[in-house]
């Protein structure tokens, strides 16, 4: 029986399951040769332009860069770099539209051409036959070359995972898809070059055998390529028939070997490696010229396109620039521009794409050329697509689930099989768009893989950091054992101590006796533990009959307790009874001193009604205006002082001192009820005086402005002596008697404050009535009325500023102070009254020496009638206000 490599000699053929046979259209494009497309004046070039991971940018924006010069790098296989396709400047570092389906975006490298096209510096392997082939593949990767028949699979990778597994190296030229006709073309134009790249690719490999499978509708590449095979070369040309999708890697091997590559695997799996046309040219050209892959053959084609041909096209470049130079006329109705074939491509989202190491067709169709899919319609299972596919697979059920996103069953039917070759699509008569549905689903499969590989990455990772932590964890714990160990040693081979046990042994020692120096436990709290541990001794032992303990120490101790908590009851009731009858006194107090309140106002309201009264008697008689303002002056006077009196009396009486001994509350009511009479005397006698003041006749002489200022100074001099002796005397007797009985000392400070309240606001009632009753006498002889209203005002000014200064001192002086020994009660109120005594005195003798009245300045006569009026009514207010502060007195002492 005959090897397959002999079979393969002879001539033999298999065929493959399905395939179609559309029409090529392969005429329009194949009958010129390779032109040069120029420079563009941009250059967009993807990181990514093959299945792997993108390399690391050695470039930065605005560095001038050489033709050839790479622009990434990395260091795996799969990695593979990009290079500058020409001479110019990095312009820009960034996201821009690649060729993909869905339009998506890649990071890119932009370059501004200077059109020079210099190149960097070569490096050649023109003796590659004495070369290691390690050392080729490593110089093919370097060079950027990667698959160019569209899968764009690193080629470093595949020879290098071919190396000693394979015998059988296949050349792919079958270009089975319709319209791309750019192996056609090199094969015709650069036929040499082509078959030295397979020397250099069976030079690194060392096969038994090379075969070339090119389809038999290229006559014109089959006889070019036989012109430049020698004999000792070992290349066989095989010609197959046309048939779509020959010129696939599994339909190729199949027909040429007749091996049958295995699901979701590669060639190399049976013995077979397989490169393109293209990529053996590009490889010639990076070993023997050292140009790396930085232009490849494009297929211009398509009844849209005015000048339609291959050329070469530098990567990177814009299809844009191809349409504009290649006459593009678009459609009006249905403009489109495909990236690959009629049956893989996949329509452009815009022209603004550039051309990657996988673009190998544009194609630029017209409505009539290649009609549009109006819509899908239902699956009519006819079973055409099956039959067709050749993968054998059921594109229907695989569809359905596609649908239904059930991608479990997607796997289980084989979906990684798809070649994605369009057959199903072709002869669907539905119009359903299958690979569409295909190329989705194994997009979503392949995330999820994704995801899933890096979670078990990530758990991965993690399990080794738990296993780094717990190896170190044990390390550090035997190095600090074997760091005890040997300081124990030293220690005992010195004769000294180990620190460490010396250490607990301290600790042990000071815990030992921190116990023993517990409190000492009650006798009987302690005769109860020792008969709890008898009785559990006993159990211990094992006793028969049960022991009671003795409890009597217990229950002497419990009658002790309640005894002593009967006593602390009581004593906390006699407390409360105590508390509650203070209270109830000083809510008598508070009684009585609303009863005296509600009096002072009854009074008061009387003094108003008999006012009128005193007034109208004095209206018909003559009235001396000067005598008027006399007595106008005394009486604001009085008022003042009356005033002063009452708020110093009550700010000295109304906040008691903290005292440690008790006082005789009953002599301290004599010694208040005393004072009260006192106050009550000396107001009605202020009242007597000031009814009893004659009313002068009015005269008609001038008064001297002169002795009147002189009157006030001498006025002001001895109101501000009175007032600094009242102060005197108010500090003298402001400590008050401290009480222990059933005094609310908060309430009194309380009662206090609202009496000196009432007190000011009395005097400046009076105060402010009299100012404006006290109009000036009629004068007829010239009076400076000028200096005399200067006098008044100022010497008003400083009785005020004395009364103010006064009140102040009085206050700062009125906080009791705590005492720690016994105050007679009754002797403090007889001081505090004789104290008040003075005051008054005091006061009345600076209204009899401060009468000058205040003159204003009036040139004209005043009614007499009308200032004797005003006089009296001066006097009824300086009445109201004394009576007022006496009320207020009371009430202060009665609470």
């Amino acid at each position: 029986m005959l090897s397959i490599i002999e079979q393969i000699k002879q001539g033999k053929l298999w065929d493959f399951h399905g395939g179609i046979h559309p029409a090529e259209n392969k005429d329009l494009s194949n009958k010129s040769p390779i032109v040069n497309a120029g420079i563009p004046q941009e250059l967009v070039l993807p990181l990514k332009q093959h299945i792997g991971s993108k390399g690391d940018i050695i470039v930065a924006v605005g560095d001038k860069v050489q033709k050839g010069q790479p622009l990434t790098q990395g260091d795996i296989a799969m990695c593979v770099p990009v290079h500058a396709p020409t001479s110019g400047t990095i312009t820009a570092i960034e996201q821009r539209t690649t060729a993909h389906p869905s339009g998506l975006s890649d990071l890119c490298i932009v370059i501004a051409p200077d059109q020079q096209d210099t190149w960097c510096d070569k490096t050649t392997y023109a003796d590659y036959e004495d070369r290691d082939p390690a050392e080729l593949i490593d110089a093919i990767r370097l060079n950027g070359i990667a698959g160019l028949g569209g899968a764009g699979f690193p080629t470093a990778r595949k020879l290098q995972g071919g190396l000693g597994n394979v015998d059988i190296l296949i050349i792919n030229a079958a270009e089975c898809e319709p319209y791309i006709t750019a192996d056609d073309r090199l094969m015709r134009d650069y036929a040499e070059e082509v078959i030295e790249g397979v020397r250099i690719l069976r030079h690194i490999i060392s096969p038994k055998l090379t075969i070339i499978g090119i389809e038999d509708n290229k006559p014109e590449a089959i006889q070019a390529l036989e012109q430049h095979v020698k004999e000792d070369d070992n290349i066989l040309i095989r010609v197959v028939p046309t048939k779509y999708p020959s010129g696939s890697s599994k339909q190729l091997v199949k027909i040429l070997t007749g091996r049958e590559v295995p699901s979701q695997s590669r060639s190399t799996s049976v013995g077979v490696i397989m490169q393109n046309v293209g990529t053996a040219f590009a490889i010639k050209r990076a070993i023997i010229d050292g140009e790396p892959l930085i232009e490849r053959v494009v297929t211009l084609t398509g009844e849209a396109f005015k000048e339609r041909g291959n050329v070469f096209a530098m990567l990177g470049t814009p299809i844009a620039y191809l349409l504009d130079k290649f006459g593009y006329k678009a459609d009006k109705k249905h403009p489109r521009v495909i990236i690959g074939g009629s049956l893989m491509g996949f329509t452009l989202p815009h022209s603004n794409v550039p051309i990657t190491k996988m673009t190998n067709c544009i194609l630029a169709p017209k409505r009539k050329e290649l009609p549009l899919h109006t819509y899908e319609m239902a699956c009519i299972r006819c079973s055409a697509c099956a039959d067709v596919c050749p993968s054998s697979l059921l594109p229907q059920q695989l569809q359905w689930y596609a649908k239904d996103q059930n991608y479990e069953k997607c796997e289980e039917y084989n979906l990684q099989d798809c070649i994605e070759c369009g057959a199903c699509a072709y002869v669907c008569p539905s119009e359903i768009p299958l690979v569409q549905y295909y190329r989705q689903a194994k997009a979503e499969i392949w995330a999820r893989s994704q995801d899933e590989i890096n979670a078990e990455r990530a758990r991965q990772r993690f399990e080794a950091k738990q296993a780094r932590m717990d190896r170190d964890k044990a390390e550090r714990e035997n190095r600090f054992k074997k760091a005890a160990e040997t300081r124990r040693e030293e220690m005992a081979k010195t004769g000294g101590d180990d620190a460490v046990a010396a250490a607990i042994a301290r600790v042990k020692a000071k815990q030992a006796a921190a116990q023993s120096e517990k409190p000492e436990v009650k006798p009987a709290v302690a005769a109860a533990i020792a008969a709890a541990k008898a009785k559990q001794a006993a159990s211990a032992q094992g006793a028969t009959s049960e022991t009671l303990p003795d409890n009597s120490e217990m229950a002497k101790l419990r009658e002790e307790r309640k005894r002593q908590a009967r006593e602390r009851k009581a004593e906390k009731e006699g407390g409360e009874s105590t508390a509650s009858a203070s209270s109830n006194d000083s809510k008598k107090d508070a009684v009585a001193a609303a009863i005296a309140r509600a009096k002072a106002k009854k009074a008061q309201q009387a003094s108003e009604q008999k006012a009128p009264v005193a007034d109208s008697v004095v209206e018909n008689a003559e009235v001396d205006p000067k005598k008027a303002a006399v007595a106008a002056a005394v009486a604001r006077a009085k008022a003042r002082k009356a005033a002063q009196q009452a708020e110093a009396q009550s700010e000295t009486t109304s906040e008691p001192a903290a005292e440690t001994e008790a006082v005789d509350p009953k002599k301290a009511a004599v010694a208040a009820a005393v004072a009260r009479a006192k106050a009550r005397k000396a107001a009605q006698q202020a009242e007597t005086q000031s009814e009893t003041t004659p009313e002068p006749p009015a005269e008609t002489e001038a008064v001297d402005p002169k002795k009147a200022a002189v009157a006030a100074a001498v006025a002001r001099a001895k109101a501000r002596k009175a007032a600094q002796q009242a102060e005197t005397q108010s500090e003298s007797t402001s400590e008050p008697v401290a009480e222990t009985e059933a005094i609310d000392p908060k309430k009194a400070a309380v009662a206090a404050a609202v009496a000196r309240a009432k007190a000011r606001k009395a005097a400046q009632q009076a105060e402010a009535q009299s100012e404006s009753t006290s109009e000036p006498v009629a004068e007829t002889a010239t009076v400076d009325p000028k200096k005399a209203a200067v006098a008044a005002a100022v010497a008003r000014a400083k009785a005020r500023k004395a009364v103010q200064q006064a009140e102040t001192q009085s206050k700062s002086t009125s906080e009791p102070a705590a005492e720690t020994e016994a105050v007679d009660p009754k002797k403090a109120a007889v001081a505090a009254a004789v104290a008040r005594a003075k005051a008054r005195k005091a006061a009345q003798q600076a209204e009899k020496q401060s009468v000058t009245p205040e003159p204003t300045a009036e040139t004209e006569a005043v009614d007499p009638k009308k200032a004797a009026v005003a006089a009296a009514v001066a006097r009824a207010k300086a009445r109201k206000a004394a009576q007022q502060a006496a009320k207020e007195q009371q009430n202060i002492e009665e609470d």
